[in-house]
């Protein structure tokens, strides 16, 4: 395990095969356009980095996750379409080819962008005391990736809800309209979270990077258009794991009994 870098406002840490990547920009963890270019660069060297298998984004403090755009940084010159950086808003959410799997720990407040970049994310943990809301309807202004992405992750009618009156979530209710995979006692998040990362990173890493793609690709085809794609190994990730010696030793290890040795190749 190396020891935490301090990159501000992210502090990394490896873990094995984990990246641990915390937003620490007191007093909330609002993203400001810095933040958001380094925050990129911390998820491309992540998915550039083939001992790397998953990430696991968290907060610093015990209130805010994060509420998103930083108001007073905009009021003091950040154009609200300026230069995100290489993954856009929040490093991640439009990050080409990010075909590794990514757990997210919402430790606080979780709101607007906020709320949009624990969506980007694969699974989404949260302590009993979070809560979500998108209040950007307050503030005259659309919540962009999340009027794309909640109506297709939550009912149609609890996302327009949110997205149309601005009203707010505990993690109970998150987690009953399924944006939220577990609700913990703040004091076991991390640590939940960490086993969920690890246990994730312990699979074979080229079928993480299959699911990713398939799923992702898939969003906008027809069924049958997107089999079709599979079998065909027409993605890359697809064809790649399919010639790869992780798949034959998936076989032996099964007919051997054993655990198998994942190489990532």
């Amino acid at each position: 395990m190396s020891e935490p870098t301090r990159t501000e406002p992210v502090r990394t840490e490896r873990r094995g095969h984990v990246l641990e990547v915390t937003l620490d920009r007191p007093k909330a963890n609002a993203i400001d356009l810095a933040t958001s270019r380094r925050m990129g660069e911390v998820f491309k060297v992540f998915r550039d980095d083939p001992e790397l298998r998953c990430a696991l984004l968290t907060a610093a403090g015990p209130k805010f996750f994060c509420p998103g755009w930083d108001l007073k940084a905009a009021a003091e010159g950040d154009a609200v379409d300026g230069d995100y950086g290489v993954g856009g808003f929040g490093g991640l959410q439009e990050l080409p080819d990010m075909n590794k799997p990514v757990v997210c720990a919402v430790n606080g407040i979780c709101c607007g962008g906020g709320l949009e970049l624990a969506l980007a994310c694969d699974i989404i943990l949260a302590a009993e005391h979070a809560t979500f809301a998108l209040p950007e309807i307050r503030s005259g202004t659309v919540a962009d990736a999340a009027s794309i992405k909640l109506p297709k992750r939550i009912p149609y009618h609890i996302a327009m809800e949110m997205l149309l009156t601005g009203r707010w979530l505990d993690a109970a209710e998150a987690h009953r309209w399924g944006f939220v995979n577990h609700v913990l006692p703040a004091d076991r998040l991390l640590a939940e979270a960490r086993a969920m990362a690890e246990h994730i990173a312990a699979g074979p890493p080229l079928v993480m990077a299959a699911i990713k793609e398939i799923v992702r690709e898939a969003e906008a085809m027809r069924f049958q258009d997107a089999l079709n794609r599979i079998t065909k190994r027409q993605f890359r990730t697809v064809d790649t794991l399919y010639g790869s010696e992780d798949l034959h030793e998936g076989f032996r290890a099964f007919t051997e009994k054993r655990d198998p040795v994942w190489k990532g190749r």
